[in-house]
Parts: C-alpha cells; sequence; structure tokens
C-alpha cells in the first residue's frame, strides 16, 4: 500500500519537473542588476526592507538575470510586503529596456496596486498604465496606445491584460498576484504576449500569494515552481486581536463600532457569503446597510459590493481611505488588497459560513496603523462541528501558514487548490497530510531518476498518467 503511494506521489513529481525542465529550456530576456531605477525607489520609501524581503529579493533578482523564464511564486503573509518587491522586480526588468504587467483578480486589488505602482514609479519618470473592464472606450484606447508603443514600461489592470487588443512592445515580466484565482488558460494568455515569434522567448513570471500554502502541498502541486517565502511582518504592525461572539451580543458589537468610529478610527463590517444566490447577498448587504444607517446616524457609512459599477466602487474606497466614510459595509470583496491604516476595527457577520483563509484575509484588512485593531466575528448558534473548529483555529492563530496547514487537515487538498471544481486529478491513494515521509522521499527520486533514467520516467509517467499529463504544462 506504501509502495503505491510511493508510485502515485513518484509519478505527480515527475511530471512537474518534467514541465518545470522544459519551461527552463525556453529562452527569455536577460535582466541585468543595474541599479539606479532600484536605488532611487529604495532611497524613496519611508520605510526599510525587513530582512525576509532582502532574501527574497535576492531570489528573485538571480531569476531575472537567467536566459531561462522565472518560474516564482512568492507567497507572504497578509501585509508582509510582497507588492514592493513586485515594484523592485518590475524597475530590473524596465532598467533594461523590457515593459512589466501586473495583473490581479479584481478590480478593487488590481486599483490598489495602481496606485501604489504610480506612487513610487511616476516620482520616477515612469509612466504607468490602467486597464480595467470598467474604462471609458478613449481611456482604453489611449491606455493601449501607451502599451503597444512602449510609453508606458508597466500596465497594471484585471484579466483584461489579456484581451487580444493588448500589445506590449517588450514585455519582460508578467506579476500575478492572487494567482491561484486565475485559470490556467488566463496565466498561459499573460505570459504569451510577451513570447516573442521565431525566438521561442518568453517574458519571466513573478506569482503571488497572501494565501499562504502548506509546505506539503507547495512541495506537491507546486513542485513546477520555484518558491520563495516572506516569513516576517514590518516592525510597527500591530497584532490583531480576534473575538468570537455569538449573534445574540449583536448590541454590545455595534456599541462598540461606535464607540470606535467616534474616537476618531474607522471599521468595516462584512456582510455573510451566500454561496446559494448572489442576489440574496447583494440584498443582504443593502439590508445590513440600510439598518447601520439607521442605527448611526451620526456616522458617515459607505457601501462595497461586487455589483456597484467600478467608478462608484473607487469613489466609495476613495472617501473610506480619507476618512470620509467611518464605517465601510461590504460584501468578501475587500478580501485582498484594501490597505486603510486608520481602520481598526472589524465585524464580520455569519463567519461560520467562511473559510479559513477567507477569514485571515479579511481579518488582514485591520492592524495595518499603530492602533490596536480588533476583528470580531459574530456566529449564529447551533454550529455545525465542522464551524467550530474552524473559528477555534482561526480564534488561536495569527500566522497564515499555520492556519492553512490546519486548513488542510480540514478540508484536504482538493478543497484547497480549488481543484474539485477545476477538474485537476487529485491524489487517488496517498494522502499529502499523512504521507509526507513518502513524499520527501519521491522528491529525491525524481531529481535522481530525471537525471540518470530518463527511460523509466517515461515509462512510469505513461503508466500512472496517461494522458491527463497536458494540464500540467501551465
Amino acid at each position: 500500500w506504501r509502495r503505491t503511494k510511493f508510485d502515485e506521489l513518484l509519478a505527480k513529481q515527475l511530471s512537474m519537473r518534467v514541465h518545470y525542465q522544459r519551461r527552463r529550456a525556453a529562452g527569455a530576456p536577460v535582466l541585468r542588476v543595474r541599479g539606479k531605477l532600484v536605488s532611487a525607489l529604495l532611497a524613496s520609501l519611508p520605510f526599510q526592507l525587513t530582512a525576509a524581503q532582502n532574501k527574497v529579493l535576492a531570489q528573485v533578482r538571480g531569476d531575472l538575470q537567467q536566459a531561462h523564464p522565472m518560474q516564482r511564486l512568492l507567497q507572504g503573509d497578509v501585509g508582509s510586503g510582497k507588492t514592493v518587491v513586485a515594484a523592485l522586480a518590475a524597475l530590473q526588468c524596465i532598467e533594461n529596456g523590457y515593459q512589466a504587467a501586473v495583473m490581479a483578480p479584481t478590480e478593487i486589488l488590481a486599483e490598489q496596486h495602481y496606485r501604489k505602482f504610480s506612487e513610487w514609479l511616476e516620482p520616477l519618470g515612469l509612466k504607468v498604465a490602467w486597464l480595467s473592464g470598467s474604462l471609458k472606450k478613449s481611456e482604453k484606447k489611449q491606455s493601449l496606445a501607451n502599451i503597444s508603443q512602449g510609453e508606458a514600461m508597466i500596465a497594471v489592470g484585471t484579466h483584461a491584460l489579456f484581451e487580444d487588443e493588448v500589445i506590449f512592445k517588450n514585455l519582460g515580466l508578467a506579476i500575478i498576484d492572487e494567482q491561484h484565482r486565475f485559470g490556467v488558460h488566463q496565466r498561459l494568455a499573460l505570459r504569451m504576449k510577451g513570447t516573442q515569434p521565431n525566438k521561442g522567448a518568453q517574458p519571466h513570471q513573478l506569482m503571488m500569494s497572501a494565501t499562504p500554502i502548506p509546505r506539503t502541498l507547495a512541495m506537491s502541486y507546486y513542485a513546477d515552481l520555484d518558491v520563495s517565502v516572506i516569513d516576517e511582518l514590518p516592525p510597527g504592525r500591530t497584532p490583531v486581536v480576534t473575538k468570537l461572539v455569538s449573534e445574540e451580543r449583536r448590541d454590545e458589537v455595534i456599541q462598540r463600532v461606535r464607540d470606535a468610529c467616534v474616537d476618531g478610527r474607522q471599521a468595516y463590517w462584512v456582510c455573510p457569503l451566500i454561496e446559494e444566490s448572489e442576489t440574496l447577498q447583494l440584498q443582504t448587504a443593502l439590508d445590513t446597510y440600510a439598518h447601520l444607517q439607521e442605527t448611526f446616524p451620526e456616522l458617515r457609512v459607505g457601501l462595497v459590493h461586487g455589483r456597484l459599477k467600478g467608478a462608484e466602487k473607487q469613489a466609495v474606497m476613495a472617501a473610506f481611505k480619507q476618512g470620509e466614510v467611518q464605517l465601510l459595509v461590504a460584501t468578501t470583496v475587500i478580501e485582498v488588497g484594501v490597505d486603510v491604516p486608520n481602520a481598526s476595527l472589524m465585524v464580520i457577520e455569519h463567519a461560520e459560513r467562511m473559510g479559513l483563509s477567507q477569514l485571515h484575509q479579511l481579518r488582514g484588512r485591520v492592524g495595518r496603523g499603530a492602533a490596536e485593531s480588533a476583528c470580531v466575528l459574530l456566529y449564529q448558534t447551533p454550529l455545525s462541528p465542522m464551524a467550530k473548529e474552524r473559528l477555534k483555529v482561526i480564534y488561536e492563530n495569527t500566522d497564515g501558514f499555520e492556519i492553512a496547514r490546519q486548513d488542510l487537515q480540514l478540508r484536504g487538498p482538493g478543497e484547497l487548490l480549488g481543484a474539485r471544481q477545476s477538474g485537476v486529478p487529485m491524489l487517488r491513494f496517498a494522502d499529502l497530510a499523512l504521507d509526507l515521509d513518502l513524499l520527501d522521499a519521491a522528491r529525491e527520486a525524481a531529481e535522481r531518476l530525471l537525471r540518470d533514467e530518463p527511460e523509466i520516467v517515461k515509462g512510469h509517467l505513461a503508466r500512472w498518467l496517461g494522458g491527463r499529463n497536458e494540464y500540467l504544462k501551465v
């Protein structure tokens, strides 16, 4: 039985490593460290990079100087400073005369990246182009022209970036944030934008994720990527206190929100996730918004949800960022990429309905300033055993990697990778939570077989994967 599990894990490792080698055989632009723009950005930042950021940056810099495409996954907990590492990588690319693209899965997150990159790079004389589905026709035309003529050395956007009409003059680096939210074909489409006909060269690729992947999953499912981890938070980040509060004590929570806002702080009120119906979810958000406006006549309350037009969303978020809106009612669209240091309180309704990584991401929206921050998880009784376990894990842990590890034990790898929905064949025999020793052995064996026994590799893959090997090409 152990032998069967080992063979299955070995097939998985071999398959991933074969594709890793194939991709390394493709050419890529050699992007030397020139340093002028990079030094200018580092000098302008109001903070120093952490040791972990410097370590990861050195790995990325090394990759970009190779003549084959970088395939690196950059993991870091919420707020660990991945964006600045991405910006420094983009500058290394630009200093060599190539363009960089930054793609994010939601308009709110992409918009946040656009603001950050503009704030950092425009003072250095660089033009940043913005592309999203909600742009007016004339603005979109202008952005497309700036990208194709090479006037904009960096383009930031949602999946609008890989539409056919987007033509880069010379794309050298594709940065993909929250990469697990994009489909395989979407990631490939962006990479192919920079593939030079006849030369077989591809752009370098840096993928980022604030949803930490447990070591076992990274070893098994991302064996075709180089993985970097930012494993420390910048100094000055205050730990967030997590409170579990039953729905019956709602009045106390409302009082706490009022006190925080009256004291000059800001707060989020997150509405529950309702899987069955987006309309129902929207209605809940609208009802909550109306109710809180009534409850807090003295406060300005804002509302953000997925159905709002891009411009309306941006206006509300800008007002919240500037402190004009004290309380923001939102659906889970604010899960990633919202950075308002003055917001120190978050209330999540029906927390028992949400997954661990989502709760962890939402909690990461507070605690970004110096004030003590809290996250209140409102739950409804009776709780299912699974919901009880989840709330216990999030209450007891703040480290995203530990939360991800426990999530893997609770849910299994299929749920965690989104593979249940996307049809990626999961392991049939081995169990990543239990068979770590076999996974380590399979990794070592795979390296040796690839080096010394190519025929055995071919036979083993044919036996185990048959024709299902193709999906791994991305």
